[in-house]
This record gives structure tokens, sequence and C-alpha cells, in this order.
């Protein structure tokens, strides 16, 4: 083996204050948690500065690697692992260190987060390496570079197995949203085709029906032909081809996992990480950290499960809280607008405006809430695998009811559970719930899903980037004098030294505050951008039958996204700790249980919440082509007005609702009657047998839709294999190739063996 030679720089830093008060609490415990280090044969190399911090400059010694080394060897899962060859990478290096210092404690069992928690300790970064990181600046973090393919190899080298497989989870998303973009801008396109030619838009801006008002006391009868654009717009989303799109992508999500999973394991196959096992790994680092350690005893309580099932429901019951605030707000605001407003258009359609204020204000409580920050608990104690899925479960359904209650009352109860003339249902008796527009409720779903896409997307994107940019431009100054003080040296040796030399001190300090004054991470950095991700996931899927362009927003979020989290990290933020592992974790099963919800979001939105399944209805049923007979007329005339119900101003229970002023409409002329969108009896306002045909065809229609998505999902999950055979054919040539040079070296030993048998026996002879 040729000869190791030490790194240009060190495989850790741990930064505190500098005290002079040697009986100093804070020093004595710096001083014994160093000494720990020094025990377990790790070089500190104490470096101050001129703003009284002291820099403790870690590097592990080359026995403790090779012991990784020949423990991944000899054990069960891990020994695939590419580590066996040549020299231990850099990341590998950190990810050593890094385990040991946080498995590491003083006499008080006082371990590296508590002693952060106390301020013994400042931070703790592991350092860029400038050529690497030169690298990948120019090859993949900058924005010129945003159609070019990724090097993900290069990025699990630099960044670590977990990083870089996510890279290549979201490349691979962003491949497959171009077909899904493509098919929800046809839909859109088939919606615009029939813009002004469906007689369903006809009939509306040509009609002369008068609908009952909207609120009480200032909202006048108004005319049907009033709302003709927004019947326009409705029928862009709301059409034939929403129904095969909705199928069409929750059949996509299905094939993306499946070939998500091939893609993955070829690289993981290369990487040979295939069989490694992370719980192996753990034991691995525990005997390399300290080789008297015990296992971690796997331990369940049901008091403690009990309690989290609890305070998770108590959160849950906190956020559906929120969306009835967010709901009476809206109903407020629709009254206020309407009778307030000095602007006439926004009195005349209060409704939409309060539609789209309260889709701002759900964007503000999702941003609100999405910082709040679970207690990630310390993994020293505990397997960071099985802590690290815990958080994840927890935090992601937190955050999906936060994006999604509002969404979820827009789509099934908006406009169904408000009552009719006569019999209004009111919040505290005095606001009237909303209704929906004559056109069908799937409007008021897509204005609230593309405003909180569109203004979440942008938002975060130039606050990610920002930040951390304004951040560091403000911190770069104090680089700059360790760069005026030795620029001969940092521009002619230490920028050029070879492999095996050491930096002078001055480069060194200059190295470490040039990281340190980057955005600090953590071991859950990594989780904040797979929740981004995989709730933009969540967004493209679900209720996208309302929504067919969410696939085209998110895929131009997303080559932005990949540049960006790229620059992030290479760029902008301390150097991640590399991660070993060969899948997306628990990750992978949020996204399938994404497919199944998807599946039966959008078959209640098509059944529900969509005017599909009463067209298909009166089209067949009640409208012209019912007999069979009729000829020269189009099958849907007259749809509108079927949907329509009649009150009578006549009716104590109506005079009740509206006032006599409210019964004129703006020309002036007095009515009798309104109408508003129910089936219900002009007489007595009970349901008529329409009403229950409908809602019978509406659960045909959803079990029919999920049984028949849910097999075709089982089809392609069937029919697309995990693994490619080269993977398989390779992974078999690994292991046949590496049991021959086990047995070789066997045969080698038993030769040496024999002779040396031989060699005592002639001796004994002599």
């Amino acid at each position: 083996m040729p000869p190791v030679h030490p790194p240009l720089t060190f495989d850790y830093v741990l930064v505190g204050k500098f005290s002079e008060d040697e009986n100093n609490h804070i020093f004595k415990k710096q001083r014994a948690f160093i000494e720990s280090l020094k025990k377990k044969k790790l070089h500190v190399h104490k470096i101050g500065d001129e703003d009284e911090k002291v820099f403790y400059c870690i590097r592990a010694p080359q026995n403790i690697f090779e012991t990784y080394r020949y423990l991944l060897k000899v054990s069960d899962a891990c020994n695939w692992s590419c580590e066996q060859q040549g020299t231990i990478p850099q990341s590998i290096r950190i990810r050593i260190v890094d385990f040991i210092l946080h498995h590491t404690y003083i006499e008080s069992e006082e371990y590296l987060p508590d002693l952060m928690k106390k301020n013994v300790f400042e931070t703790h970064f592991c350092l860029h390496e400038k050529r690497e990181q030169k690298d990948l600046k120019q090859s993949w973090a900058r924005w010129s570079a945003c159609f070019k393919g990724q090097p993900i190899t290069n990025v699990r080298n630099y960044l670590g197995e977990k990083v870089a497989l996510y890279f290549l989870w979201l490349g691979w998303y962003t491949f497959l949203l171009i077909p899904a973009s493509v098919i929800g801008v046809i839909v859109f396109l088939y919606g615009l085709a029939f813009y002004n030619t469906s007689p369903l838009i006809k009939e509306v801006c040509q009609s002369n029906v008068i609908m009952c008002p909207l609120c009480d006391k200032t909202c006048k009868v108004w005319e049907l032909s009033e709302t003709c654009m927004y019947a326009k717009v409705t029928l862009l989303f709301d059409n034939e081809g929403t129904v095969a799109f909705a199928m069409f992508m929750a059949v996509w999500a299905t094939v993306f996992l499946e070939f998500w999973k091939r893609h993955r394991s070829s690289y993981v196959c290369a990487w040979k990480v295939f069989d490694w096992c992370e719980e192996e790994e753990e034991l691995i680092l525990e005997i390399v950290n300290n080789a008297q350690c015990e296992p971690k005893i796997h331990r369940h309580s049901y008091l403690r499960s009990t309690i989290v099932m609890v305070l998770v429901t108590l959160m849950l019951l906190i956020i559906i809280g929120l969306t009835h605030v967010l709901v009476v707000c809206r109903v407020i605001a629709t009254v206020l607008l309407a009778e307030n407003s000095p602007w006439k258009v926004i009195t005349e359609n209060s409704q939409t405006v309060a539609v789209m204020l309260g889709a701002v204000l759900h964007y503000i409580t999702i941003t609100v809430m999405t910082r709040v920050k679970a207690h990630k608990p310390p993994t020293n104690k505990h397997s960071h695998a099985a802590v690290e899925r815990s958080f994840t479960v927890k935090m992601f359904i937190f955050q999906f009811f936060t994006m999604f209650s509002s969404l979820i009352y827009t789509a099934f109860f908006l406009g169904r559970i408000n009552g009719h003339p006569g019999g209004y249902v009111r919040i505290s008796g005095i606001w009237r719930l909303e209704e929906c527009h004559p056109s069908g409720c799937l409007t008021d779903l897509f204005i609230q899903m593309s405003v909180i896409m569109v203004l979440k997307q942008t938002f975060n994107n130039i606050f990610e980037y920002s930040g951390p940019w304004f951040s560091r431009w403000l911190k770069r100054k104090k680089t700059q004098k360790f760069r005026r003080r030795c620029f001969k040296c940092y521009k002619k040796e230490c920028m050029n030294a070879k492999e095996g030399s050491e930096l002078c001190e001055n480069c060194k300090l200059e190295e470490i505050h040039r990281n340190y004054s980057l955005i600090q991470t953590d071991r859950f950095s990594l989780f904040n951008e797979f929740l981004e991700m995989v709730i933009q996931f969540s967004f493209t899927t679900i209720f996208v039958a309302a929504f067919p362009l969410a696939p085209l927003l998110a895929l131009l979020n997303n080559i932005i996204e990949i540049r960006l989290d790229a620059i992030k990290m290479v760029s902008l933020e301390r150097r991640l700790v590399p991660t070993k592992a060969n899948d997306i974790g628990v990750w992978t099963d949020v996204l399938e249980v994404i497919g199944v919800l998807a599946v039966i979001a959008n078959g209640l939105v098509i059944g529900i919440s969509s005017d599909f399944i009463p067209r298909l209805v009166y089209q067949y049923f009640y409208g012209p082509c019912a007999s069979g007979s009729a000829t020269g007329i189009d099958c849907m005339a007259g749809y509108i007005n079927n949907t329509l119900s009649i009150a009578d101003i006549s009716d104590e229970r109506v005079r009740d609702d509206f006032t006599s002023a409210q019964m004129v409409t703006y020309s002036g002329r007095n009515v009798t009657h309104c109408s508003y969108r129910d089936y219900r009896s002009n007489e007595d306002f009970s349901l008529t047998n329409q009403f229950w045909v409908i809602l019978a065809a509406r659960l045909i229609f959803i079990i029919l839709f999920e049984h028949v998505v849910v097999m075709f999902k089982c089809v392609a999950s069937w029919f697309v294999p995990n693994s490619p055979l080269d993977v398989r054919n390779e992974r078999l040539y690994d292991k046949l190739k590496r049991l021959k040079e086990e047995l070789s070296i066997l045969g080698q030993y038993n030769n040496v063996k024999a002779f040396t048998v031989t060699f005592d026996q002639l001796n004994d002879l002599c």
C-alpha cells in the first residue's frame, strides 16, 4: 500500500469562546471534551483569532480508518462497499469523525449537543475542499448549467450518497414532469378550443335568469349572464379531458416511483452500496468510536406512543381550527366587500375577491406554520435512522394538513352546506356561508391552488437564495483581511500546494473563517429540501383535476430548484456531513401514500366538485336527447336552467332572508322570484329525485374510477421491475469475483501453513 499523506485540510472544526480564566466552568468543559477526543487518538490543533474565538481543528489518525475498512469487510451487509479499495476519501473521513464527536461525552455524560446548548461550544462544521468545490461550481452549481445534466457521481464523492440521491431523485422527477406537463397543457388547450362554442357557455352568457342575492342587506338580485366570463374560465378546467388527465396523473405517480427505483438501483449498484445496511453501518461506527461499546437495545413504550399520538392529534385539531378561521374570514370578507367597498367591480365580484384573499391568507398561514420546527431529538442515544424516520413522518403529516386542509374544504364542502333561501346556514346566526357559482365550485379550487402554488414557489425560491447570499456578502469582508495579511503565500504556495503538504497558519485560519461565515447546516438540513419537493409532488398529483397546469408550474420551478439547491450546498452553506445511503428512505413510503391519496382525491374531485357527472346524467336522462328521438338540437341545451331551483319571495321563510330592496335589479325592475343553484322543489325546498339520481351516479363513478385506476397502478407496478437486468448481473458478477478472491486468499494461507508444518517436521528429524 502506498504511503498515506496527511490531508491539506482538517477533518472537523469545533468553535468555542476564548477564556483566560482556567476556573471558568465553560473552559473546564471545553478542556474536558477535548481531552476525551485526544484519548480516542484524535489530533486536535488549537487556533485562536482576534475575535476571542478559539478553533479546535480535528484530524483523525489513519488507524481509525483502517479499523473502519476492516469492519466493513467482515460485516454481513456492508462488505461490498467501495471503501475496500484505495485510500479513504475525505467525505468518509468527515462522516467517521462527525460520528465520533457526537458520541463522545465528558464525565457528566454531556454530549456535544448538550455542550452546545450550554454555550460551551458555539458551533461545529467540516471544511469545503477548494479544488473539488471549484470543480462542482464550474460543472454543476451555477445558473448557466440549468439545462445540463448533473454530475451525480461527483456530487456523491463530495457530499455523500444521501445528497446525491436527493439530486438524482429531483432530476428524475423533473424529467418525468415533462410528459405530464405536455398532457396538462393539451387538456387546457382542449378547454380553450371550446371557449366560445360550448352550449353551456352560450346558455350562461345569453341567459335572462334572475339569481338570488349572494349576501344579506346590500346585495341585490343579479342576472346569470353577468358571470359569463366566470363560466368560460370554469370550462377551461372542468371538461371531459380533465377526467382522462386525472386518471393519467394517478397512474403517472406509480410509474414515476417504479422507474425511480430502477434508476436508483443503477447508481447504488455502481457505488457498491446496493446491499448496504444502515444499522450495520452504525454498529461499525460505534465500534470505531469505542471498541468496548454495547449494542443499542430496541425498546418500545406504549405510554410514549400514546402521548405522541395525542399530541399529534391536538396539532391536527389546531390546524383544522385554523381552516375554520380561514372559512370565517372568507365569509366575513365577502359580506364586507359587498357592503362597504367603494369600487363597483369589487362589490359585484365580492365572492371571487374573497376567494383570492382567502388563498393569500392561506399562503401566509402556510408560511408561518412551516416555520414551526418540531423538536429534533439527539441521535447519540438513538439510531439516527429511526429518529429521522419518526421526525419525517410527523413533520410531513403536520405540513400536509397545513397545506391541504383549506383545499379540502373548498373541494368537498364549499357550496354544499350553505343551505337555501329560507333556510341558509349562518355563522353565529349572522353571516351566510359561501355559495358556489352556477357553473360549479371547481373554479374556486383552481383559484386557491394556483395562488398558493405560484406564491409559494416564487417567494420560497427568492428567500431561499437571497437570504444565504446576502449573509455571505456581509461576512465576506471578514476573510479579506486574512488574504491581505498573507497575499503572497495565499496566491502561490497554499493555492498550489501538493498532496501531503501543509498550509501555513494564516491560510488555515483564513480557510476556517471562510467556512465559518457560511450558513450553518445540520443533519436535518436535507430534510427541508425533501419536504419542499414532496409537498410540491402532492400539489402536482392531488387535486390535479382542478389544476391541469400544476405539472407545468412544478417543471419550471424544479429547473431552477436543482441549481438553487446546488449553489446553496456548494457555495452558500457549510459543507453537509456526507452521509451514506442507498435509497431516499422513508420518503419512498410517503410518495407511495401520496399516490394512493391522489387516486382518492381526484376521484372525489371529479365525482363531487366537478359538474362532469351532473352533465352526463342530464344528457342521458333529463336532457332533450334522453328520449333518443331528438334531432337537430344539442343534447346539453337547457342544462344550466335544469341545475337551478326557484325561490318565491312571497314565501315567509324567503322574506326573512331577503328584504324588498334586495329584490330590485340594478336596472330598477322588481322581481318576485329568484333562482339559486340546487336540485330542490320550488314549493317546500325538499330535494328532488334528480338530486338522488345524481348522487347515486357520483358514488358509482367514484367507486369505478378508483378501482380502475388502482388496477392500472398495480399493473404498472408489476410490469416495471425494481432493478434492471444489468444491475442484477453486475451484482452477481461482483459477488462471484469477491468470493473467488477470498478463496484465493484462503488457498495462499493454507499453502503457507502447510509449508510451515513441513519445515517444523524437518527440524524435528534433524
